[in-house]
């Protein structure tokens, strides 16, 4: 190829790049394997500080994982996607992307075209999906037994799993707390909940606050310690003497200059606590410093303060309280402070925190969740955001399915035989994809120390019986009606988990040129061959 070996372009071409591709794509989802159901293992991450992570959550490990191949970044967004749309069922995501890039690898050294399997794999998750749809179990947000189920069934086989029961209930009932209707709709913002942690104390000494919790502590300890019929101001300006930003140089040639000088830094900071005063509020809650000097004045006037506010924590306030914040001392208008029926300060385990009761403008609720060590309230918090999120999705669209792996054998068996239905070699696209659903119930058996292929069996068995609920128990070895076995999961998981490991796998299937540019001092992803340059 004339010119082309110029020295600022590497090349992988044709079936090269799809093998190179696939094989990194399926290196990931093997990375993830060992993890997926009740009786997965557990991954240990280190970075390059030391700092430890202990976690068998899909996306924590993917995110955390050093992946630079570009296929490869590909499945870590599924897992990603299907994180932040479900919060659940990461690993099921990843395990699907590879096990669908495998089946596709089979078809293309048999000669079939990726655009044909491309085709078919689209044409069987939209198959898929309307098939799910017709196994599906209604949910309503009275039916209690039936969340806490599902909710049961996301904490199972996690760092918490022994507690599941208990941890269950507190997530149910922060999400009912934070549940919105709007036109006969359900809807559930999880960022409504704060998780806050705290090392010290039994799991069982975790406990659900129906209102928010700030991580900080009054400024000083004079101040009142609980204050009710909070009027509320959140600041993002420092309340302290500001500085000359520009550079200057002030000459004091007398201590009568100086003390003027001094006096006028108090008489700037008193006029700014005084405006803080005048307008009403009796909480306050800094993004920045508070300087000593206002400190003195705002304990004075009984005003409860805190400072170093994180962002976040600033919405959530603005959101909970309905304060604005406010971006200078200037801009503070009484109309615009928030409420609250309590403000206070509480501690647990030696720790400061401040606690907002009865917020008026939006629902919240925060869980504190406490644990012997840094890493167990850790991967506590993690399991509890997936038992919130997939509550949440529940409710909102009030469908669920059986899990233990039987919507992927029901699947598999309905798009077999819609396969058969088809001309042509998108048959063969669709058939493999039927195959590779079967990976989500092989590696529960396989995780579980189980026979897999017997399992298999099994249960393809009581599904071409109409048994459609049917799924393995990873704990007996069974075969079981899993809706009747209490694991139940929100429809959402299974059909984000298809769209989206559908669309990984088709786009780096329609991939045939890999080409990386040099010249800014670049060189091909790590783990890709430099291609052979005399075409």
């Amino acid at each position: 190829m004339a010119g082309y070996a110029s020295g600022n372009r590497n090349r992988s071409r044709a079936r090269d790049a799809q093998s190179i591709n696939i094989l990194a794509g399926k290196a990931v989802a093997k990375a993830v394997r060992t993890t997926l159901g009740p009786k997965g293992m557990d991954k240990m991450l280190v970075d390059g500080l030391g700092d430890i992570v202990i976690t068998n959550d899909g996306a924590t490990i993917l995110k955390e994982m050093d992946i630079e191949h570009p296929a490869a970044k590909m499945v870590v967004e599924v897992s990603k996607t299907q994180d932040a749309e479900v919060g659940d069922g990461t690993t099921t995501a990843a395990v699907l992307t590879g096990e669908l890039l495998t089946k596709a690898e089979e078809l293309i050294e048999k000669g079939v075209h990726p655009t044909i399997i491309s085709g078919g794999y689209r044409h069987a998750a939209e198959k898929a999906v309307e098939i799910l749809k017709t196994i599906t179990i209604d949910v309503s947000p009275d039916d209690r037994e039936t969340l806490m189920k599902l909710a049961k069934t996301s904490l199972t086989g996690k760092a918490a799993g022994e507690y599941k029961d208990f941890l269950a209930e507190k997530a149910l009932d922060a999400v009912l707390s934070v549940v919105e209707e709007t036109n006969g709709n359900l809807s559930v913002d999880v960022e409504d909940i704060t998780i806050e942690k705290r090392e010290g104390g039994s799991i069982l000494e975790s406990e659900l606050v129906k209102g928010l919790v700030i991580d900080k502590e009054r400024v000083r300890p004079n101040m009142p310690r609980k204050i009710e019929n909070a009027k509320v101001l959140l600041a993002s300006f420092a309340i302290e003497f500001q500085k000359i930003e520009k550079s200057a140089e002030i000459k004091i040639t007398s201590p009568d200059q100086m003390n003027l000088f001094v006096e006028q830094e108090e008489k700037m900071v008193k006029e700014m606590v005084d405006k803080i005063i005048a307008s009403g509020a009796n909480v306050v809650f800094c993004q920045k410093g508070i300087d000593d000097l206002a400190q003195y004045y705002l304990e004075k006037a009984g005003i409860y303060a805190c400072r170093r506010i994180t962002k976040s924590d600033l919405k959530k306030l603005a959101k909970a309280t309905g304060a604005t914040l406010f971006q200078d001392v200037t801009d503070i208008r009484p109309e615009d402070l928030g409420a609250a029926d309590v403000v206070e300060e509480r501690e647990l385990h030696g720790s400061k925190m401040t606690f907002l009761l009865g917020c008026k403008e939006a629902k919240t609720a925060s869980l504190i969740l406490h644990g012997g060590t840094t890493h167990i309230v850790d991967s506590l918090k993690r399991a509890l955001n997936d038992a919130l999120c997939v509550i949440g999705v529940a409710l909102e669209d009030k469908k669920i399915v059986a899990g233990g792996g039987s919507p992927e054998i029901e699947l598999a068996l309905r798009l077999r035989d819609y396969a058969a239905t088809l001309k042509g070699r998108e048959q063969l696209a669709v058939g493999k994809f039927a195959e590779a659903l079967e990976i989500i119930p092989q590696t529960l058996a396989e995780n579980a120390g189980l026979d897999p292929i017997d399992k298999l069996i099994d249960l393809r068995a009581q599904h071409e019986q109409g048994n459609k609920n049917m799924g393995l128990d990873v704990y007996t070895g069974k075969v079981v009606d899993m809706y009747e076995n209490n694991v139940l999961e929100p429809l959402r998981i299974k059909t984000q988990a298809i769209n989206a490991a559908t669309e990984a796998t088709v786009m780096i299937l329609r991939i045939d040129d890999v080409v990386a540019a040099t010249g800014r001092g670049g060189a091909m992803p790590p783990g890709m061959p430099q291609p052979d340059m005399d075409m």
